[in-house]
């Protein structure tokens, strides 16, 4: 296992201790599922002085899910067309399904803080929650999608990594309401 999406959240909306706080929570969950050998860190990026973009922060790949399937060659064919990364392979450190589009609850938003090509953004509209720190009503993160499905048919809808900011805040019952759980994805670097 090279690749999950986090089991459980901080529990304190999109405040996960900053980029050092993610990544051991993905080092912890990792290491719970008996995966401890690798070196985990979050798929985030951050803004500001000294931005962070995620795919810069996740290694070379490839990548595969607790059963062994490829999610991606490598960081090209991650943020690409050809990418395997589905509600059936996007799955947890357990090998569990997250609850996607028209599942109850839908938990289908997923924590990136990127563009469409892991990149972070600029400008002051915050898309981070104050770089992971945040988890009150101001701030917002931008989302993606495990399952790959949205409203509607658009390419952000169907973006894994990029499909829209939270709305209402930073906190958990704010990722909630536009179908999240505070969640994010974990890469092994090595």
């Amino acid at each position: 296992m090279t690749f999950f999406v986090t089991s459980a959240g901080s529990g304190k909306g999109a405040d996960l201790g900053g980029l050092d706080g993610a990544d051991k929570h993905c080092q912890t969950l990792a290491q719970a599922a008996g995966a401890s050998a690798k070196t985990w860190h979050a798929y985030l990026s951050t803004q500001g002085s000294g931005a962070v973009n995620a795919k810069d922060r996740i290694g070379k790949g490839p990548w595969q899910n607790s059963k062994g399937e490829v999610i991606a060659k490598d960081v090209a064919d991650l943020h690409g067309a050809s990418n395997n990364l589905t509600k059936q392979t996007a799955i947890t450190e357990k090998g569990e399904a997250v609850n996607g589009r028209g599942d109850k609850p839908n938990t289908h938003d997923i924590l990136t803080g990127s563009q469409p090509d892991g990149t972070a953004f600029s400008g002051s509209d915050d898309r981070t929650c104050g770089n992971w720190t945040k988890s009150g009503a101001d701030g917002a993160v931008m989302v993606g999608h495990h399952d790959r499905t949205g409203l509607d048919d658009s390419p952000p809808a169907k973006s894994w990594n990029s499909s829209h900011p939270s709305r209402g805040g930073c906190s958990q019952d704010a990722l909630k309401g536009t179908g999240g759980n505070g969640l994010f994805y974990c890469f092994a670097v090595n």
